[in-house]
């Protein structure tokens, strides 16, 4: 037997049974850890053989709870994965039929007189579930942040975000909302309402789903001598079992002298594949050495027998255009945002940049916002990367709301490492900011907040149906919304994530009176 440092733990719910998962819990039993678990040379953790067929000890057993619940969620999402998607496409379906013909009234009308309108997915009408839940589209002070962009240095002058340029804010989190929707849709919104510059837009390889499902849009406030580019990553879908199980995942793979990074997150960035574990060094360091200074080089291949020339992947292509575009536009600086699982990947996307020495493109860095993000990795990853976000000044901001479930997974806990780092400014029920080091209920499951989640949870459904009446018409919540909140009452921490909460936060916002 032998112990030695953790390179990667990897969590496969396949592996085991439900009886194997019940004799885990109730009596620690090592060969359902050995199943169920799958890690490479551990400190935490003895082994043999180098990796976890034989047996696994230490403090593994005195947190088996969360190993169970983990496993216990991926595998009931994995059992509904295809019902799920099937309601989500019925249902995105049935919302545009409704919203095209003007209600149910209007699509009765519109079939007596054969006039019916039949949503087409991928137009610039065809809506997501989650423009229909928050159906506001345009932004907080449009016009006038508009002329602010054309100021000298004024991205420079307003890295500090909060209440000092909620226009800003607004923005960013706008543009996270946004990512959730098709091409079409993201580009007539950027041009014709935001009056800013549509760059392109990704579907990108996922090589933790195995589809094209990391998507992500680029937008600049103008066409020429631009100074700002933005980066948006989509967010958990809804209806999305995979998207949901990547929130859940617990596997992570060790950066020598970095720190330890989310598997799945990496993998939908396109840095490597749990399949074969080498592909995340050959990612991350041996590729990178190579193709870094070279534009011509296809960066998009990790593996040519595993990853065919077409599939592009996010971190590759993005890293490209982002260049691309920095020699373009000589004054810009960039910014990166995304909600729930996007802004998972929008703190991990300038993480990378740090790990391939970009020292140049991280100087035109301007800041990351992320909204209802889960932790990506440990405590050392956080200090690695507070050395290069947080000096001369804090470019790192992460948005919490109130009970959100996201933020507070995976869990912090010293089996899994997980750690949140940077500024958190969060926002309590009644939108009061508060920077503090971490939210609230960190591991949301803490039995002293269970009644107060539940009784909030009550309080902002009943609120829904006031809030159009308080703060005027645009704060009015849809029909779609109410019934999200009305989940909420039996499951409070996922209607807490939805975006009209992070939106509402940024544009009603007030700053906690000391």
């Amino acid at each position: 037997m032998a112990t030695s440092k953790v390179t990667f733990l990897i969590v496969k719910p396949e592996n085991g049974a439900i009886w194997d998962l019940v004799r885990l819990l109730i009596v620690g039993d090592k060969k359902c850890y050995a199943k169920f678990l799958e890690c490479s040379g551990v400190d935490d953790y003895v082994v043999e053989e180098d990796d976890c067929n034989g047996s696994v000890g230490g403090e593994v057993d005195d947190l088996r709870w969360v190993i169970f619940v983990s496993i216990l969620v991926r595998k009931i999402l994995k059992v509904f994965e295809k019902p799920l998607e099937w309601t989500g496409y019925f249902l995105e379906f049935l919302l545009n039929l409704f919203s095209l013909n003007g209600s149910f009234l209007g699509l009765l009308y519109n079939i007596l007189l054969g006039k019916l309108v039949i949503p087409q997915r991928g137009t610039e009408t065809f809506i997501s579930s989650i423009g229909h839940i928050d159906g506001r589209i345009n932004l907080y002070k449009t016009e006038s942040l508009t002329k602010e962009f054309t100021q000298p240095d004024f991205i420079d002058k307003n890295l500090q975000p909060g209440m000092g340029h909620r226009s800003l804010m607004d923005l960013y989190m706008m543009s996270s909302k946004l990512a959730y929707e098709n091409e079409n849709v993201v580009k007539n919104v950027v041009n014709h309402h935001w009056k800013m510059h549509f760059v392109d837009f990704y579907n990108c390889w996922n090589d933790y789903q195995k589809e094209s499902s990391t998507q992500v849009f680029i937008l600049c406030d103008k066409p020429k001598d631009a100074n700002l580019i933005l980066i948006s990553f989509r967010g958990t879908e809804p209806f999305d079992a995979d998207d949901w199980i990547t929130d859940f995942e617990y596997s992570w793979y060790e950066i020598p002298n970095l720190g330890k990074v989310h598997m799945g997150f990496l993998e939908a960035l396109g840095l490597g594949n749990r399949e074969n574990v080498t592909t995340f060094h050959e990612q991350l360091f041996v590729k990178n050495a190579k193709s870094t200074n070279s534009e011509n080089v296809d960066v998009t291949i990790a593996h040519p027998q595993q990853q065919p020339p077409e599939r592009s992947t996010a971190y590759h292509t993005v890293r490209r255009k982002l260049k691309s575009l920095l020699t373009e536009h000589e004054n810009a600086r960039f910014v990166v945002t995304g909600h729930s699982l996007g802004g998972a990947l929008a703190i991990l996307f300038p993480t990378m940049l740090v790990i391939h020495e970009e020292t140049d493109v991280m100087k035109r860095l301007s800041g990351v916002h992320t909204y209802g993000q889960p932790r990506i990795g440990n405590r050392q990853l956080g200090k690695f990367m507070e050395a290069h976000l947080e000096h001369p000044v804090p470019k790192y901001f992460r948005v919490v709301y109130n009970n959100d479930l996201v933020p507070r997974l995976p869990y912090d806990d010293k089996t899994f490492l997980y750690k949140h780092f940077g500024v958190c400014m969060y926002y309590n029920c009644l939108y009061v900011e508060q920077n503090v080091h971490e939210e609230p209920n960190r591991n949301f499951f803490g039995l002293r907040f269970v009644l107060p989640v539940y009784l909030n949870a009550a309080w902002e459904f009943i609120r829904s149906f006031t809030m159009g009446y308080i703060y005027g018409s645009e704060y009015k919540e849809s029909w779609e919304s109410v019934l999200f909140r009305l989940v909420g009452l039996f499951l409070p921490g996922i209607s807490a994530h939805s975006p009209v909460n992070y939106v509402n936060s940024v544009r009603l916002g007030r700053q906690k009176s000391v």
